[in-house]
């Protein structure tokens, strides 16, 4: 049974931002990195991101977060607003389901899952979570790294082709 969700943001980046140190703040992108549709391959990710067809990165080619992460970032941290969820650069950024609740942990492997967004549905393979690193601090705001801990996505291999787009989707859990 499919679940509602949205994608609110997708993210390719033909470069590593967070290199060195975060003091230093985040290298500059050559071009936008938010996309509102992504050709996605089984085994490589994201056309045209960083970790395509990376094999060091074949458990973790294509990063999802959950947009309510952000807002009670946002809550925990007094922001204004949530955070535009392209500056925390994961590849996907769903509303509507807790997708942190599908990465491994000890003794449980991770869930396999897929998402529609009109074109067809595309399999996932969660793996690991995706840990905040000491970026989030710069990146989104003083204390996010703590806050985001256990809310900071989940990182997946891409099991089947296909288009994701920006908008309504369906997430099937399949295991």
């Amino acid at each position: 049974m499919g679940i509602p969700v949205e994608i609110v943001a997708l993210v390719v980046s033909r470069v590593h931002a967070f290199e060195g140190r975060p003091q230093g703040g985040p290298q500059p992108d050559p071009e936008p990195v938010g996309r509102s549709e992504v050709e996605v391959r089984a085994g490589l990710g994201i056309v045209g991101d960083r970790y395509f067809g990376q094999k060091v990165h074949r458990n973790a080619a294509v990063t999802f977060v959950d947009a309510a992460s952000l807002d009670e970032l946002a809550r925990t941290l007094e922001l204004p607003e949530p955070p535009d969820p392209h500056v925390m650069r994961r590849n996907i950024v769903l509303r509507g389901f807790p997708i942190d609740t599908l990465a491994s942990r000890p003794g449980r492997p991770g869930r396999r899952f897929s998402l529609d967004s009109g074109s067809g549905a595309v399999e996932f393979q969660a793996y690991r979570p995706a840990n905040p690193c000491a970026w989030m601090d710069v990146v989104l705001a003083p204390g996010a790294m703590k806050a985001l801990r256990g809310h900071g996505g989940v990182r997946t291999t891409p099991l089947s082709d296909g288009t994701l787009r920006l908008g309504s989707a369906t997430l099937t859990l399949l295991d």
